[in-house]
């Protein structure tokens, strides 16, 4: 299930990947890997701009999430946003972290490739 994925804390059931338990003795529960074998499609896909400063000493980041690719389209995609805004970041359980408030431009980025994305307040 996990590709050299770090233990990340749960924190509600939703967090379990929605299956668990069936009392169902043919139900089959389809793998995450199963889930990723399709392309994804952008205009299907509704990313979360956000922006945090609380339990990061004070620093600035903007955080994008539900992104539904694999972990090497992940770490693309982060990889283009960081270069895109010109500054650093990482990738952080299933998340993109860029360091400064870059919403705007992550949001123009993401738009411009064809995801969805909430609307950011400043």
């Amino acid at each position: 299930m996990g590709k050299n994925k770090k233990n990340k804390k749960l924190n509600s059931l939703s967090d379990l990947g929605g299956m668990v338990f069936s009392t169902n003795e043919n139900y089959s529960y389809d793998d995450e890997e199963e889930r990723f074998d399709q392309p994804i499609d952008p205009n299907k896909t509704k990313l979360i701009i956000r922006y945090e400063t609380a339990h990061r000493g004070g620093k600035k980041v903007t955080i994008v999430s539900r992104f539904p690719g694999t972990e090497e389209e992940l770490k693309k995609l982060g990889k283009e946003l960081k270069q895109h805004c010109g500054s650093g970041g990482s990738i952080v359980d299933d998340e993109i972290l860029v360091q400064g408030d870059h919403r705007a431009k992550v949001q123009k980025y993401l738009r411009d490739k064809g995801f969805k994305t909430n609307d950011i307040a400043k």
